[in-house]
This record gives structure tokens, sequence and C-alpha cells, in this order.
């Protein structure tokens, strides 16, 4: 194989990485605990979207005294530690990759 080859190889193994990247944060994958009381959604690469709570999930001796604004708000600030912790773990990940590759990017790695 000459070196021509390898790299038009290497760029089509690129451009396929890219692809599946890019076809997996489109996919939407939910879980769901507490007989669908709570449901969490994630996209095809495993980040975070969303979270959406019954009343029932907040309160469930009494779920009519849960107004629509508190299941937001709880949601809201769920949503906002899960980004937070995401962002640092994905910080760090890239750190500790950076050191293992010696600082050279290799897409799809981080």
């Amino acid at each position: 194989m000459n070196i021509m080859q390898m790299m038009k190889q290497a760029q089509s193994l690129q451009k396929k990485l890219k692809d599946t990247q890019e076809e997996l944060a489109n996919i939407e994958v939910q879980g769901e605990s507490a007989g669908g009381k709570v449901v969490v959604t994630f996209d095809g690469q495993g980040k975070f979207k969303a979270i959406k709570l019954t009343p029932e999930a907040i309160n469930p001796e009494n779920p009519s005294s849960v107004d629509s604004d508190s299941v937001e708000m709880l949601e809201d600030i769920i949503t906002a530690a899960i980004a937070q912790a995401s962002e640092k773990a994905s910080a760090q990940m890239e750190q500790k990759m950076k050191a293992v590759t010696g600082g050279i990017n290799i897409p799809g790695l981080f």
C-alpha cells in the first residue's frame, strides 16, 4: 500500500467518523423511572438533553398541590446542574487525553 492510498483511507475514515458523530448527535434516547414520572433525554453521544418530571414525582401524596411553574423550575435547576457536571467531566477528559496524545488533536477522540 502506498502513501497516497493510506492518505485516502485516512480521509475516508475521518469523514465517516464525522458523519457518524453528527448522526449520533441527532438521535434522542429516553430513560424513565418511577413508572414514567421521571423521564430523561440524551442524544446518541450520551449528552444530556432534558428532564421531565410529573407533579407525582415531586409530591406523591398530593400531586395537585404542585404547580407547573414549580415543576419547570425544578427541571431547569436539575438541567443546569447536569450540564455543569457534564462540562467539567468533558474538560477533564480533554485534559487527560491531551496528555496521552501529546497535544495532538485526534478527531472524534474528544
